[in-house]
C-alpha cells in the first residue's frame, strides 16, 4: 500500500493564537476521511492543540508553529516554540488555573514526546483514529 501523507503548517502569534489554532486545526481535519466518524478523536486533537499552543504562549512567551501531518495511520501534532525548557509534570492543587496541559495531552494522545532543539523545543503527539485503517489512505 502506498502511503500518501498530508500535512499543514501554520504559525500562531502570542496574541490570540490559541483560539485561531483550534479553529484552524478543526478546519484542516475536516479534509481527512475518518474525522466525520470519529468526533471524539477530533475533539481530543483540538483540545491537545489548544493546550500545546497555550503552553507555548503562556509558559514560553513565544509564538508557536503548529504542524499537522496525517500519514494514513497517525495524525501527528507538533508545536514548536522558542524556549528550550521542557514542560515538567505538575500536580496542580484544586482550583489552580494552570498546570494540567501536559497531563491532558498525555491522557488524550496515543503517543507523545518532547524534544529540545537549538532554538527552542517541540512537543509532539500522535493520535490513531480507530476507524482510519478501514477508510483507505485518503
Amino acid at each position: 500500500m502506498a502511503v500518501k501523507a498530508m500535512g499543514w503548517a501554520h504559525s500562531f502569534p502570542l496574541s490570540g493564537g490559541v483560539r485561531a489554532g483550534r479553529v484552524w486545526t478543526r478546519r484542516r481535519l475536516e479534509s481527512l476521511p475518518w474525522t466525520a466518524a470519529e468526533p471524539d478523536t477530533v475533539d481530543a486533537v483540538v483540545l491537545s492543540v489548544s493546550e500545546l499552543l497555550t503552553n507555548a504562549h503562556f509558559h514560553a512567551h513565544s509564538d508557536a508553529q503548529l504542524v499537522l501531518t496525517w500519514d494514513g495511520e497517525c495524525l501527528h501534532v507538533s508545536v514548536h516554540d522558542e524556549d528550550p525548557t521542557l514542560p515538567r509534570q505538575r500536580d496542580p492543587e484544586a482550583g489552580e488555573e494552570s498546570g494540567r496541559g501536559m497531563g491532558i495531552v498525555r491522557t488524550l494522545a496515543d503517543e507523545w514526546e518532547m524534544t529540545c532543539q537549538r532554538h527552542g523545543k517541540t512537543v509532539a503527539a500522535c493520535f490513531r483514529p480507530v476507524g482510519a485503517d478501514r477508510q483507505g489512505d485518503g
